[in-house]
């Protein structure tokens, strides 16, 4: 009997949970990036939230871009904010990874105070200079060496880009001066028009402008040759396999957030990322896609956490903070 009553009350247990996972969201989901408008992060934001409202009805995703601090400012509104589905972080390695290994102190930790919803895609990097710059990676490095001096862009101090070039001026002694940006997208006008030397940008970043031959890559993180850039190099050709350091992006929210609105979230995700049609949209924008769960994305993270610890004590950079 008592086996019985318990087997009628466990739907009964569960309805809450299910009531509210059905009720959200009643209002509009803010997604903050920590990065002006215009970098690879919000290009896949825009991308993500109209494909969101899609699939789940009555839904309506908004990109609220919050710039600043090396990517603390916005990755730190999305920590303290109210656990209730409503303010999500989309962010990558630097504002999840990097940034703990950099900084000697955070106002959050990028663990604990956050729920991983789904890892989304990744984008290689690639090296680029003024469509007037150098030709080659050797020709680029023996610019920066017996006297001369290089100047190298960053879509922001302690991002990916920072630590890929200061790796590349430190393997080749190259007397380079670093000039940082608040995200990818003045960095690369500023490439455009000669302002500095080289960028270590994402692909999405570039792909167009390289394309349309006003910036010229010259050399590529990716495994193989890119279909849409053959004459483009990959570092490992180029006996630089050190500086195929991919970039990732992952879908957050508050820690404490209702698990069925985290998972309602991720299986929305990965249905998504799953269609070939997004898949070919996002290999056009430079992405892969790469689409991971929640639970295996927390290992996931762990696991970067550590890996960019040690290629933060490889470079010597550290952000004051």
């Amino acid at each position: 009997m008592i086996h019985r009553r318990l087997l009628l009350a466990a739907p009964m247990l569960a309805m809450p949970a299910l009531a509210r996972a059905q009720a959200w969201p009643s209002r509009p989901v803010r997604i903050v990036l920590a990065y002006p408008p215009g970098g690879s992060t919000d290009v896949l934001a825009r991308t993500l939230s109209a494909a969101l409202q899609e699939a789940i009805p009555g839904s309506t995703f908004v990109v609220d871009n919050r710039p600043g601090g090396a990517a603390v400012v916005g990755t730190h509104a999305v920590a303290q904010a109210a656990a209730d589905g409503y303010t999500l972080a989309l962010g990558n390695n630097q504002t999840h990874a990097a940034n703990a290994a950099m900084l000697p102190s955070l106002p959050f930790d990028p663990i604990a105070d956050f729920a991983p919803i789904a890892k989304l895609a990744t984008v290689h990097h690639a090296l680029v200079v003024p469509a007037n710059g150098a030709r080659t990676l050797a020709e680029l490095a023996a610019k920066g060496r017996n006297g001369g001096k290089v100047t190298y862009a960053s879509s922001g101090a302690g991002s990916a880009s920072h630590v890929i070039a200061e790796t590349f001026a430190r393997r080749e002694r190259l007397d380079a001066t670093h000039v940082p940006y608040r995200g990818g997208a003045q960095a690369t006008t500023d490439t455009v028009a000669g302002v500095v030397d080289f960028f270590v940008s994402t692909w999405p970043q570039v792909v167009s402008l390289v394309r349309e031959g006003r910036l010229r890559a010259l050399g590529i993180g990716a495994p193989a040759r890119l279909p849409e850039a053959p004459d483009v190099p990959t570092f490992a050709e180029l006996s630089a396999p050190d500086l195929a350091v991919d970039a990732w992006f992952g879908l957050w929210a508050p820690a404490r957030t209702p698990p069925e609105i985290i998972a309602r979230l991720s299986d929305s995700l990965l249905r998504i990322l799953a269609e070939p049609a997004m898949r070919e949209r996002l290999q056009s924008q430079g992405f892969v896609a790469a689409p991971m769960a929640s639970t295996p994305f927390a290992e996931f993270q762990k696991a970067e956490l550590a890996r960019w610890r040690a290629l933060v004590d490889l470079t010597g950079i550290r952000l004051a903070g």
